[in-house]
């Protein structure tokens, strides 16, 4: 990479910010002797530097770490499996399916205080289009804090919830940056038996952290053929027993086999050996035209796939605004030459001015960047200079079995709400609490107005987000949600929550059993009113804070649901209306999961404490906290998907002699489980 772009890494992984205690954090491991918040884990391969670290920065070996004495191991682990996913029939005719993927080089926050499980601040990188990613690399490390980071469980879980998985990141940064020789030597070391402990340690590390794998970025000069062999032979044992693991290696062009540090752009015979010992490469942002071309070829003649390249694509400084030669990757109309590697994305949220940093804004952003100008994937502009990857790349989806249920939350918000009331007023993020989210974002068919579309923060059904539609709605509009592949069965049924806030509309599911005719065609939807249940089933719409919940048996379909969307059509307008929650489920009583066991108190220091629960039997989304007053009240403290969980600030209320704080297990359908409670004496 250039000066630049190092300056700017070393910049934000560095810098000294005061640290957001997490409101949904986890608790502590057995060892753990402080209430202390916990961050995501991050080390030197075995030396450390010379003389202190700056405020708020813990020196650390990952050749003596060991997960029974982690204490911040259990704040860390993410829980969610790798979803499988599949890809629908393209939403338009230029993107493709099984040709160019696409990789994210991401930095959530900076690498010493990167809060383990979300924060008390609205304004983060919520990434909600997982449906064209391929890879997640969670960027970051710098001389001065640590070299190897491991990634957040709160981005593991949402990453993997869409089937993206996740890699952290092992950064030797240049001699101008602090790099340091020695580290580079440090991670190549061999033991007694002639084997790399550093490469175990990097693959133990992924299993208990529950990610999937490493990115390698060796970019510190003065090494010589001797050390490049040695780091070949690092890199073809990590992949091994990376690969026995369920584990990936992404290589970085930059190290030569001769040891020397000199980016390609290119998969030549200087980089080409450790391309094979690795997975798949990111290939540096030199890259040219003709370079990209032979490098696919040079792929294909190893027997890899051109696609296991990555075409470096700069957007950290201008976003959609970068000038790109496409068609060097991606060309319209014919095969894509190889997959896309974007280096620092989050730049839709970074670029905003800190008084228009609020979760709408960063989303319009975001959207602009993922979907293109047109802002619905189904009608790219074709003049946008911008070729965004929903233009080629098509997007896949996890939706495939029953119960499913969304409430569209984007895993952060300006309040937290629990059936349509706000429990909390308190800015959050926690992208471990983030929904499978609509994959095309937004696709809008009507012969009118188009409405706009948007995830919006100003109300919500369950957690901080709903979809608001907003417009004149002067012909009928017809949303598509989801792609999925959910069978029916005899008794299934879809469930709808929504309210409307200005005009009057009748609203239908729209429910296709079938994938369309072609690419960018429309699925075949069946409409079934949803309005004439107010008229004739009374049972059937129940309406909670303005909420009104509507229950549609799928009777009159067979086979297996392949889309699910929304027709609207306004009566009197213009229309806002907000759709805050959709499942399909089986018909009757919600079934509540098992409630946790095990809760306690693993440490303490005043109002902050560290708590910890075991997982109870069967399927968990997330655990919700709140507190029991001695008038009876709850309030709201937090969620998580880990089973942990940190507090901060807590003081006696209402004469109180001990705080009481209840866990409950929270299911696939948002029921609830019994509390299971949890005592601090003060």
């Amino acid at each position: 990479m250039n000066p630049r772009r190092r300056t700017v890494l070393i910049a934000a992984t560095a810098a000294a910010l005061s640290p957001q205690l997490p409101t949904a954090a986890a608790a502590a491991a057995p060892h753990a002797t402080a209430a202390t918040p916990p961050y995501a884990s991050y080390w030197y391969p075995d030396s450390l530097p010379s003389g202190s670290p700056g405020p708020g920065i813990t020196w650390r070996s990952l050749k003596s770490w060991r997960a029974a004495d982690d204490p911040d191991l259990a704040f860390n682990t993410a829980s969610v499996p790798l979803a499988p996913r599949f890809t629908p029939t393209p939403a338009n005719t230029t993107a493709r399916a099984g040709q160019a993927r696409v990789q994210a080089l991401v930095s959530f926050g900076p690498t010493s205080s990167n809060p383990a499980q979300g924060s008390a601040m609205a304004d983060y990188y919520a990434l909600t289009h997982w449906a064209y990613l391929d890879e997640l690399v969670f960027w970051g490390g710098s001389a001065g804090e640590g070299l190897i980071l491991a990634p957040n469980a709160p981005v593991v879980d949402a990453a993997h919830r869409h089937g993206v998985p996740v890699l952290g990141n092992v950064f030797l940064p240049p001699v101008a940056y602090g790099g340091r020789l020695q580290w580079t030597r440090d991670l190549v070391q061999k033991d007694a038996a002639g084997r790399h402990p550093l490469a175990a340690q990097l693959v133990a590390v992924a299993a208990a952290h529950g990610f999937d794998g490493w990115f390698l970025d060796a970019e510190t000069g003065g090494g010589n053929t001797a050390l490049g062999q040695a780091v070949l032979a690092f890199v073809t044992e990590l992949k091994a027993l990376a690969a026995a693991n369920g584990q990936r290696v992404t290589w970085y062009d930059a190290m030569t086999v001769n040891g020397t540090v000199d980016w390609q752009g290119a998969l030549d015979s200087r980089n080409q050996a450790f391309f094979q010992a690795a997975d798949d490469m990111f290939v540096d942002f030199r890259w040219s035209g003709a370079g990209l071309a032979s490098s696919g070829a040079r792929a294909e003649q190893l027997g890899c796939s051109r696609y296991a390249l990555w075409a470096g694509v700069d957007v950290e400084s201008n976003g959609p605004g970068t000038p790109v030669d496409w068609d060097a990757i991606v060309p319209a109309g014919k095969p894509h030459i190889i997959s896309i590697g974007f280096y620092r994305p989050e730049w839709t949220r970074n670029h905003l001015p800190d008084d228009q940093r609020g979760p709408a804004d960063f989303h319009a952003a975001d959207d602009r960047f993922w979907t293109g100008r047109s802002l619905d994937p189904s009608t790219p502009d074709t003049s946008d200079p911008w070729r965004a990857p929903a233009v080629s790349v098509a997007d896949r989806s996890t939706v495939t079995s029953v119960p499913f249920a969304s409430v569209f939350n984007t895993g952060h918000g300006l309040c937290w709400y629990e059936d349509g009331a706000v429990t909390s007023d308190t800015p959050w993020n926690h992208l471990g609490l983030q929904d499978r989210l609509p994959s095309r974002r937004w696709v809008v068919r009507t012969r009118g107005e188009r409405p706009a579309v948007s995830f919006d923060f100003a109300d919500a059904w369950r957690g901080g987000s709903s979809v608001l539609v907003a417009g004149p709605l002067d012909q009928p509009v017809v949303l598509d949600l989801y792609a999925t592949r959910l069978p029916i069965g005899a008794d299934t049924v879809v469930e709808l929550t929504y309210r409307a806030e200005a005009g009057s509309v009748n609203v239908e599911l729209a429910v296709a059993t079938a994938e369309p005719g072609g690419a960018g065609t429309p699925p075949p939807y069946t409409y079934l009113p949803v309005d004439r249940l107010h008229r004739h089933r009374s049972d059937a719409v129940k309406s909670v804070n303005g909420w009104d919940t509507a229950t549609l048996p799928l009777t009159s379909t067979s086979g297996t649901v392949h889309a699910l969307g929304l027709r609207l059509t306004a009566t009197e307008g213009p229309v806002r209306w907000r759709l805050g929650g959709l499942a399909v489920r089986p018909a009757g009583t919600l079934p509540a999961p098992a409630a946790p066991a095990g809760a306690r108190v693993t440490a303490a220091a005043g109002g902050d404490l560290r708590l910890a629960w075991h997982t109870p039997p069967g399927p968990v989304r997330h655990y919700s906290l709140h507190r029991l007053l001695s008038d009876g009240t709850r309030r709201f403290l937090g969620a998580t998907r880990q089973q942990a969980y940190f507090v901060s600030g807590l003081r006696p209320e209402q004469g109180e002699r001990a705080a009481r704080l209840e866990v409950r297990a929270v299911g696939e359908l948002y029921t609830s489980s019994a509390p299971v409670t949890v005592t601090h004496t003060w």
